[in-house]
């Protein structure tokens, strides 16, 4: 298949697209949460993957190596946008307690609040977290998708852990979303 891409075979292409779309696009969900660009990314990720595939050497898995194009699309993206600070009394807001106790609105705002932190942090951090701790990734393969030492990705992700630990005892909704997602990608 892959050499049909190369040589340009529209059927080879779709195929790969329709076989590797929903992982690119759950990976980039993963990383950057919800967004409005999100469909445009996983396009952008496969126009990179298209036009890199005849460089491709097989040293890594193919989806290893599409992987490794989403995640710099999606670093790519977050360096590109303007970093909008978000106030830190608005993440930590007490929820109401008239509003709806549904353990699915619980979840939900727990997830914005998730991102919310991660949208602070460096994008070399953030995505290591999210690869680590969201994804369900080893820390060799983080290591092997973002390009950088064993050593380097632990402590990316050692640094994201800490200032998401340091965040939860002011926050009693993202601490119980960490909780109950503990050990789970």
């Amino acid at each position: 298949m892959i050499a049909a891409c190369v040589r340009g075979e529209r059927d080879a292409e779709r195929e790969l697209f329709r076989r590797e779309y929903r992982h690119v696009h759950a990976l980039l969900y993963r990383i950057l949460g919800t967004t409005r660009e999100l469909e445009d990314l996983a396009q952008e990720v496969f126009i990179g993957v298209f036009q890199a595939l005849p460089r491709f050497r097989g040293d890594a898995k193919l989806r290893t190596w599409i992987d490794r194009i989403a995640v710099f699309t999606a670093l790519d993206h977050i360096k590109a946008r303007k970093r909008i600070p978000v106030p830190v009394e608005t993440v930590f807001e007490r929820p109401d307690p008239s509003g709806p106790a549904d353990e699915r609105a619980h979840a939900r705002e727990g997830l914005r609040r998730l991102y919310a932190v991660l949208a602070t942090m460096k994008p070399d951090a953030r995505i290591a977290f999210a690869l680590y701790a969201i994804d369900g990734r080893s820390i060799a393969e983080v290591a092997a998708i973002t390009g950088v030492t064993a050593l380097t990705a632990k402590l990316r992700i050692w640094r994201a852990r800490r200032e998401v630990v340091g965040l939860l005892e002011h926050d009693p909704i993202l601490a119980s979303y960490i909780e109950h997602h503990r050990g789970q990608p």
